[in-house]
């Protein structure tokens, strides 16, 4: 076996505790990786992938500088790995035998804090799924780069608590080691997730203000998981973790991932981009904390009424006061991301820069607090009490740094000239020293004669005077000492500039030393506000969130929603808030929404693009906006506070578990149907679609029936099977209503109008044309539709209302369907078939027609004519 060397041995035995990561292990000015690592790191980051030794003992290599490091990291965390940083923590100069080195920090997706990888406006949050001992999921987050934390228990099914994890749009969940394989198997399936093991639960004496608000063993032991793994990662303080905050998922509006992902709430469907999306509509705020703060909000509306209305009243403020709104603003745009910069500040990689920032934010205070008094803002009363406490810090950044301090540490020009009165004399020993030289320089040429002789510094040689090789023979006997020789110079030194040199070094050294030293103390120093301007953030937070919402209301022509205790919903011309904007001013049609007592489900016809999708989500977004605090688009809008929200919008199939689009389409309407209750708001289009014409219709009737007469809910049924608009007879909760349309000069007009009753026609073959189908298919199609619309004219439908005490009664209650119409006159008679019906007949009673598509089965229908009429 191969001989490893001392330095692979240390590399090896490291990399055995970090097996789940690439190890950046630090040589010299670069980082290597070695074996497999670099093998998947030479492919994932297109880098060279070279070999330390020869034959079959050669180990795979690859590295990146130290300086650009950072770059490539990122991008590895990007793709969901690990990176461990190992280093050399001793002096290698004293080093006896290998250098020393240890991991000091292992990067994650859930733990990144650079500004290469994390949004401004968006929340990097990690996560942990803790299984308490009485089978119940304890859920916690906790966002690094804010210091903010949250736990909750969902209960005892794993899918609510997944659907937390989700609703948090984390890239990390951690997990205890031994979870079962339901959880795991669960977790793997959502591929942004990266899964990480935390095993030890020890509540971290150190961190006890973590905890102050969590009274349950539960939710401490949930929160206990996430703790450690972060102290475990980082190696370095986290004092800028807040006291985490218990919240009850009942007291926010559910969503689950595929409503909101139909709904758009926070990116578009298709390209993932904020743009287009809701959040792109109500965000006008001017800091990236308010905007993550807004993000949140639209992740998790309220279900609480006086919450609601507490942030009306509060944009009703700002609304009403435009000049003193709009100077808010304008202060507020002047504010840095006070939340993440404290973070920075606790965790030790603050900036000079970024505390300048700080205190440019902090002297915005005064003007912003003497606002909201002049605006009698109300909901502010209380807010901003440590404000000696801010103008404590920015006293002390405006007298300690530069105005345009560096971002780096390693640059100087940090501190302000009589800040201290030692670095004030470094920096004049330097400065009259470097003036000393540029003196002797002058004086060494009059003497000698020589123009061209310059006294230069490097850190081999210190200070000295050069002399060109055709000048050196000028200089006068005795005058200077010989340093180096060199090809076209000679170099020279003397006993004053050596004494100089001390001096100037010294003073060079000390200054950058006490430069640095006097940083961390003004940075500890801020350490000790780190709470108050966190809370200080998120106040500041709120008002840009109000102050945004009374922007866009006042823009978009939004009005105050008002609540129903009665389950009422009246909106008169609602609009799309996202559509209205796309489309030219003026030409969206606005739409009325009326469903209460006798109106609880409401089951919408019309052509295809006719806009019935689009009915049907603004109402949902109206909903999710008045239960965030914003106005809404419309004349007048009554609501009530829906406890959840399930939509089934869309066709999509998830091909990597093996699921159809039928399959994912019953999933989702399983999930609405098991979980909804009388409070929720389904919007369900198109159900059954995916199957055959009689199955899907079969299904879909009852699919209605069942949240009609079990669950209740305010429901907004789409479809195009027009048979269904007969339950309107059976249903007393039912209304038919559809998007009106009409035909001129032989076209079609769609007019994006709802209103009551059921439409007659679905117009699809229209749309076949406007999408360019070859005439012939289409005008084949108008033929075959005009037979099977006479066809249909003589089907006998039998709808009744199920009693569901008795499942005999359902069962006969099933729709009925008749290919052909019986006389009764040869029902009396008994007339025989003749062999040309008979042949038919047999046809027909032989065909399986649960196993053929519709347009299969419309090729059938038509032959067996063809056959009849011959």
């Amino acid at each position: 076996m191969a001989q490893v060397t001392p330095m692979m041995k240390q590399y090896l035995e490291i990399k055995a505790q970090y097996e789940d990561a690439f190890l950046f292990f630090r040589l010299g000015d670069f980082y290597e990786l070695f074996n497999d690592d670099a093998v998947k790191a030479s492919r994932e980051l297109e880098i060279t992938l070279t070999g330390r030794g020869q034959g079959e003992t050669r180990i795979p290599m690859c590295g990146v500088p130290h300086h650009s490091a950072e770059n490539y990291m990122t991008r590895l965390i990007e793709k969901g790995y690990k990176v461990a940083i190992c280093e050399q923590v001793e002096d290698p100069e004293t080093a006896k035998g290998v250098v020393k080195r240890e991991v000091v920090k292992l990067l994650t997706p859930g733990t990144m804090m650079s500004d290469h990888f994390i949004q401004e406006k968006e929340n990097n949050y990690l996560s942990t799924i803790h299984v308490c001992e009485d089978g119940s999921y304890g859920v916690a987050f906790a966002d690094l780069s804010t210091g903010e934390g949250r736990v909750t228990i969902t209960g005892d099914e794993l899918e609510d608590a997944i659907q937390e994890v989700l609703t948090a749009k984390s890239k990390e969940v951690i997990i205890a080691s031994t979870s079962d394989s339901e959880l795991l198997n669960r977790l793997e399936q959502e591929k942004q997730l990266t899964i990480s093991f935390e095993d030890e639960l020890d509540d971290q004496k150190e961190y006890a203000s973590v905890y102050q608000n969590l009274q349950q063993e539960k939710l401490e032991a949930t929160y206990a998981r996430l703790l450690r793994y972060l102290v475990r990662t980082q190696k370095r303080s986290l004092a800028h973790l807040q006291p985490a905050t218990y919240y009850a998922s009942t007291s926010y509006l559910k969503m689950d991932q595929h409503t909101k992902r139909n709904l758009e709430l926070t990116e578009t469907l298709r390209e993932k981009r904020k743009q287009g999306s809701l959040l792109s509509i109500v965000d006008q705020t001017v800091t990236a904390m308010g905007g993550r703060m807004l993000r949140q909000w639209i992740e998790r509306p309220l279900v609480i009424k006086d919450k609601i209305i507490a942030r009306q009243q509060a944009v009703h403020t700002f609304l009403t006061q435009f000049f003193e709104r709009e100077e808010l603003r304008d202060e507020l745009k002047a504010v840095y991301d006070l939340e993440r910069l404290a973070a920075r500040v606790a965790y030790g990689s603050v900036s000079p820069r970024e505390l300048v920032q700080l205190k440019k934010s902090l002297q915005r205070v005064p003007a912003i607090v003497q606002l909201l008094s002049t605006m009698q803002a109300d909901f502010a009363k209380g807010w901003f009490k440590d404000s000696d406490t801010y103008k404590q810090i920015s006293d002390l950044l405006e007298t300690s740094l530069i105005e345009d301090a560096p971002i780096s540490l390693k640059e100087g020009g940090i501190i302000q000239s009589g800040y201290h009165s030692d670095l004030d004399t470094y920096r004049d020993a330097s400065k009259n020293g470097k003036q000393w030289i540029a003196e002797l320089e002058a004086k060494e040429r009059q003497v000698t004669g020589i123009r061209t002789l310059k006294v230069g510094y490097n850190r081999v040689f210190g200070y000295y005077i050069e002399i060109t090789r055709a000048n050196a023979a000028s200089v006068p006997e005795g005058r200077y000492e010989r340093k180096q020789t060199l090809t076209n110079a000679e170099r020279f030194v003397t006993p004053e500039l050596k004494e100089k040199e001390a001096l100037i070094l010294e003073a060079n050294d000390q200054t950058e030393k006490l430069e640095y030293e006097l940083f961390v103390q003004i940075r500890d120093q801020v350490k000790q506000y780190v709470p108050e301007l966190q809370q200080l953030a998120s106040q500041m937070s709120e008002l840009d969130v109000y102050a945004s919402f009374a922007s866009v209301s006042e823009q978009r022509r939004y009005v105050k929603p008002t609540f129903s205790d009665k389950r009422q919903i009246q909106i008169q011309n609602n609009r799309h808030p996202v559509v209205e904007t796309v489309i030219p001013r003026g030409q969206y049609v606005p739409n009325d929404v009326s469903m209460g007592d006798s109106r609880g489900m409401l089951l919408l016809t019309g052509p295809n693009m006719g806009g019935k999708s689009t009915y049907m989500r603004q109402l949902a977004l109206t909903a999710v906006m008045a239960q965030i605090g914003c106005y809404v688009p419309a004349d007048e809008a009554e609501l009530p506070v829906f406890d959840q929200i399930f939509t089934r919008i869309g066709a999509a199939d998830d091909l990597a578990s093996g699921q159809s689009t039928f399959m994912v389409e019953m999933l989702e309407t399983k999930h609405a149907l098991t979980k909804a209750t009388q409070d929720s708001l389904l919007l369900l289009d198109e159900i059954g679609r995916g199957t055959s014409t009689y199955d899907g219709m079969a299904l879909a009737q009852s699919i209605m029936e069942f949240i009609h007469e079990r669950i209740q809910a305010k429901t907004m049924f789409s479809t195009h099977y027009h048979e269904l608009t007969k339950m309107e007879q059976s249903l007393t909760q039912l209304k038919n209503i559809h998007v009106s349309a009409a035909e001129k000069d032989g076209h079609v007009v769609f007019l994006h109008k709802v209103i009551d009753g059921p439409a007659d026609r679905s117009y699809g073959i229209y749309v076949a044309e406007l999408a360019g189908l070859p005439n012939m298919v289409t005008e084949r199609a108008e033929i075959l539709l005009a037979e099977l619309e006479g066809a249909s004219r003589e089907m006998a439908v039998t709808v009744e209302k199920p009693d569901v005490n008795s499942a005999n009664e359902r069962a006969e209650a099933d729709l009925q369907l008749s290919l052909f119409a019986v006389d009764e006159n040869s029902r009396k008679t008994k007339k025989a078939p003749s062999k040309k019906e008979k042949n038919v007949l047999d046809a027909i009673g032989s065909a399986e027609l649960m196993h053929v598509t519709p347009f299969e089965a419309l090729q059938l229908i038509n032959k067996w004519q063809q056959q009849l009429k011959d």
